[in-house]
Parts: structure tokens; sequence; C-alpha cells
């Protein structure tokens, strides 16, 4: 190339800047690593070995991924005319709302004492905070006559009291396990309704499926229609102050996104209460229902079927995923 004048820059010049070669085929890895927790593990970006993806702020490049599901992706923007080294950002993507509060794409907090959460493209992830449980010592109260001040408890009592100084409550109550063409199915309970009246949708995650595989599974529910004048309407008996149930006096179409179901339904409706206390589903069944869309076509969704409800005092408001939580 001719050489540049006093004046000319290089950049001017179409000098072409060579990116340093990261990737080396055939591939040689080390032993996978060992990520710290929320990390996730995967394939460098040549294809060949398991890394420790870069977290929100670390630098990058073609071979040092970001972390992909947490919504990262490399910026080189800063790294202009090269474009060889980035740093870790998040994808510009919708934020998330939990009881009320909304919070940032990638931003992490702490709505409960037991769990810390991160928020990802709309969905929220939540891990357990290990709460220590301060209890008094069998070993520290009996003690060896023979040698004062030193424990008479054996290796085995002492690895059993260390491991119950800290106890961690489930998200997720037990269900029944039932086995299922060769798979153990599981389920976590299904979620509070999305709405206090008309149509919500709840969810769970299960792995009844043909590959039992854990999915997020959602429903439709229906726990009270939305109405102005719903204590008239309801019959409360004499000397009580709740209602659990009540049905509406005729049969109707129910009405999502703008479809309506092809069927009339007299659905069981979760009652009222003239105290302070609230009416919840007790027993319920899985109904498929089909929706007709102007133009559209058909459409089919999973449903709760309210067979019986049951007044209390604890309310919460729907879709609290922490509301029963308690500190142990």
């Amino acid at each position: 190339s001719p050489p540049l004048k006093p004046e000319e820059k290089p950049s001017e010049t179409g000098e072409v800047h060579q990116r340093k070669e990261l990737c080396h085929w055939p591939c040689r890895c080390p032993p996978a690593p060992t990520c710290t927790p929320g990390v996730s593990l995967v394939k460098d970006g040549c294809g060949c070995c398991k890394v420790c993806a870069k977290q929100s702020g670390e630098t990058c490049n073609e071979a040092d991924t970001c972390d992909p599901h947490k919504g990262l992706y490399c910026d080189y923007s800063e790294d202009e005319p090269r474009y060889e080294r980035g740093v870790c950002a998040y994808l510009i993507a919708v934020g998330c709302e939990l009881n009320g509060v909304y919070y940032l794409n990638g931003q992490t907090f702490q709505p409960n004492p037991l769990y810390k959460c991160l928020c990802v493209s709309g969905a929220i992830g939540c891990t357990p905070i290990f709460t220590p449980k301060l209890a008094a010592s069998p070993c520290a109260r009996v003690t060896d006559r023979k040698k004062p001040g030193r424990s008479i408890c054996g290796p085995g009592q002492n690895k059993q009291l260390q491991s119950t100084n800290y106890r961690l409550l489930s998200a997720y109550r037990s269900l029944p396990l039932v086995l299922k063409n060769k798979c153990l199915v599981q389920a976590t309970p299904w979620t509070p309704c999305s709405r206090t009246c008309g149509i919500g949708i709840s969810s769970r995650v299960t792995n009844e499926n043909r590959k039992c595989e854990m999915k997020k599974e959602k429903r439709l529910c229906f726990i009270q229609p939305c109405l102005t004048n719903i204590l008239k309407m309801i019959k409360i008996p004499k000397g009580k102050t709740c209602q659990p149930t009540f049905q509406l006096p005729t049969a109707e179409k129910l009405v999502f996104s703008g479809c309506s179901t092809t069927q009339s339904y007299k659905l069981t409706f979760c009652g009222v209460c003239l105290d302070k206390r609230c009416c919840i589903p007790n027993k319920s069944k899985m109904i498929t229902v089909q929706f007709e869309c102007p133009s559209e076509g058909f459409f089919k969704w999973k449903m709760m079927w309210v067979t019986s409800c049951v007044c209390q005092r604890i309310c919460s408001a729907p879709g609290d995923i922490f509301s029963e939580l308690k500190v142990l």
C-alpha cells in the first residue's frame, strides 16, 4: 500500500483491521469448570468446550460467550473498528410485574425473605435463600464427666446436627407421585387464579407429557363473575355470614380474548362473605372448552371447573406466588 501522507489518518486509507484468531480446531478442552450458582454452563463461541457464561458487565469476545439464559449478548459497539472485544449487556426486553411492582429486565430483587428473584424478558425466576435455624444442640447439654467441656456426641450425631442447622422451605408442595408409561409424573400445585373476577389464568410445572419433560402448563380459571350487585344476587342463609358457592340463573357462553365458547355453561362460582373472609376454590376438576373467534377459527383451552369453595380469613392478592410461604 502507498505510504501515508502526514495529514491522513489510518482509517481514511481503507486499512482492514485483522481480528485476533480465538478459535482453534480440533478442539482441546480442559475439564468442565464448576460455575457459581446462577451462572450457566454453556459451550463456548467456538462450539468446542464447556465454559461458565460471562455475566452482565463482563468482557466477552468470539469465544467467551455471554449467558444466553439471562438474555445477554456481547456488545461490540465500543470496540470500533475492530469489533473484537465487547461487554455483556441485556437485550432490550420487557420487564416483569409482581404484586403491583414493576421490575426491569435483568433486575435482581427479593420480594420475600425466603427467595431471591431475577427478571428475564417478562419471566421471573427465584432461588431459595437458606435461613439459619438456631436450635439448642442436645450435645451442648450432655457432656462427658471425665473430660469437662467436651461433647460426647459421636461423628454420626454431629453430622446429623449440622444437616439440621439449615432448613429450606420448598416453593411447591409435593404431590403424590404416579408412574405412567415409565415416567414418574410430578407436578407443582396450580397457582392462584390471576383474577379475582372474570376469566383468569393459572399455571403449574409438570412432566405429564409424552417426553416426560418438565413444562409449564396453563389453564383458564373463573372464580367469580365481575358483578357490581353481587351481594344482592347471592342469598346468604339466615344466621350465616358466608355463602361459599352460587350459580347464575341461566347458562351463558364464556368470553376470552374477544372469542366466545361454542357451548353455554352454568358454572359454579365462589361466593361472598359479610365479614372480612374470602371464598376460594376447595375442589375442582379439569374440562376442555372450545372458543370460536370471528373470522379466525377455533381454539381449545383447559379450564378449571369449580365444584366447591371454602371461606377463610387468610386472603391474598391474585397471582401472589409467595402467599403460602412461612418462615420456619
